[in-house]
């Protein structure tokens, strides 16, 4: 098996991934905040996520993921109560919108979804081993704080100048910006923003603080150490490096081995903002009219490293993109027939090996997708030129379809055929029985307005969405 090599964020270089258990990769990935819907922001780091499990599959690895759903933070508090509805029932929405819209963005199931407010008593025993080693100290109103002080190494992910760390000076948000570096709560005292959101702790009633939650959670599902760590690029401070001080010091043991971050998506070269008006969910995006498949491809198809400027018109292109995709897969299909699949033609074979010689190099997305174009391209000469046997195509579409448990992108998902426009091709296939080519062609037109393309083959209409 060829080697995959990964950019670790810890050590800032390519290094081979080897898992702590032989066979089988372990890997912590940072789910929604589930106070809205999430954003195409997010789901490009879902969709990276999704593309290195599938890859890790690909590889032979058995994989076990887990991904958090944060359900209490400032944030789920703070809208809750503007909602007039209890933190569970606010929450509840935006999970079940969550997985509706993984589904649609065709995102494999992790093993695990944990919630946070399903695993208090994890952080309170995770805290108190904190505070039993002298890594945590109670303040006066109750609170718990991790002392970066007393942690050496804190820093050591984003890589920061421990002279400017200020010990002593706590942060109580659970997000906050580098310039705030301090010592950050690990479990915050009840006040009345908080409402009814509560539960009993050593020290007093509260909550935890949003990065204990991970590191309770991954320890709960992976163990104390783990293989691959993942977010964006904006979890590296505070979030990722809190993780790995409260980690680190409560077990004495490496928290991640890997750690790999996506940049940040863009909207027409711009920061994603409300004020705007470029902040897109990804309903907002398929009310335009664009499928599941085209944003997932559009989300993909950049390297996750680099920054994604995600237009209207890029999506345009991915349905072009896909639309290429199909009508060499319908091609080979007709070619194959019932053919048994044989031996891949010399052109196959070399865009298989860069294909997957790319997607070892870590992940590089568009040397793979050249690949792939590059055999549609050789592809559609070979059919061009009648010079690729029923076998070979089989073979071909083999390929395509190994190639699309990884990128979960290529075929065209299964779609019920309503029944109106079922009607109207019952009614079409009666014209082109009787040769009413007129009534056939305005059959076409009214299919076409319903948002159907009609393709006739040797086989029959085939009817397909536009």
């Amino acid at each position: 098996m060829s080697v995959f090599r990964v950019h670790n964020t810890l050590t800032r270089r390519l290094e081979e991934f080897q898992p702590l258990e032989p066979g089988h990769a372990r890997l912590y990935t940072c789910g929604p905040t589930v106070y809205n819907y999430a954003h195409i922001g997010n789901f490009r780091a879902y969709v990276f996520e999704d593309l290195l499990r599938r890859w890790l599959k690909f590889k032979g690895f058995r994989v076990t993921q887990v991904m958090n759903l944060t359900d209490v933070d400032d944030k789920t508090i703070r809208d809750s109560q503007a909602a007039g509805l209890s933190l569970a029932e606010f929450t509840a929405r935006y999970k079940q919108a969550f997985f509706e819209d993984i589904r649609v963005l065709n995102i494999e199931a992790a093993e695990h979804y944990p919630a946070a407010t399903d695993h208090i008593p994890e952080m309170i025993a995770l805290i108190q081993v904190l505070q039993d080693k002298g890594y945590a100290y109670r303040a006066d109103d109750g609170s718990v704080y991790f002392s970066i002080d007393r942690w050496p190494q804190y820093g050591k992910l984003a890589h920061l100048d421990r002279s400017g760390l200020r010990a002593g000076v706590r942060v109580n948000a659970d997000e906050y910006d580098k310039e705030n570096v301090a010592d950050f709560a690990l479990w915050k005292a009840w006040d009345e923003k908080d409402g009814d959101v509560a539960w009993d702790s050593p020290w007093g009633r509260g909550r935890p603080g949003w990065h204990i939650e991970c590191s309770a959670m991954s320890q709960r599902y992976l163990g104390p150490s783990f293989d691959i760590h993942t977010g964006g690029v904006d979890n590296i401070f505070p979030h990722h490096e809190d993780e790995i001080a409260q980690s680190e010091a409560a077990t004495g043991q490496p928290f991640a081995t890997y750690w790999l971050h996506c940049a940040h998506l863009l909207v027409d070269g711009q920061k994603m903002s409300k004020s705007r008006g470029n902040f897109h969910t990804l309903r907002d995006v398929l009310q335009r009219g664009y499928t599941g498949r085209e944003v997932r491809y559009e989300l993909l198809a950049t390297h996750y490293r680099a920054s994604l400027n995600f237009t209207f018109a890029s999506l345009d292109a991915a349905r072009t993109a896909l639309r290429r995709v199909d009508e060499f897969t319908a091609r080979l299909t007709d070619a194959a027939g019932s053919a048994a699949s044989a031996e891949l033609p010399t052109w196959a074979r070399l865009a298989a090996t860069r294909f997957e010689a790319a997607m070892d190099e870590d992940l590089n997305i568009s040397a793979a997708l050249a690949a792939l174009f590059d055999a549609i391209r050789e592809g559609n000469a070979a059919l061009d030129a009648r010079a690729l046997a029923p076998s070979a195509a089989a073979a071909v579409q083999a390929l395509l379809a190994r190639w699309d448990t990884a990128l979960g992108v290529l075929a065209k998902p299964a779609t019920a055929i309503p029944a109106d426009v079922q009607a109207l091709l019952d009614r079409r296939q009666a014209a082109r029985t009787a040769k009413d080519w007129a009534q056939s062609d305005a059959l076409r037109g009214e299919i076409a307005n319903l948002g159907w393309n009609v393709k006739d083959t040797p086989k029959g209409q085939v009817a397909t969405p536009r």
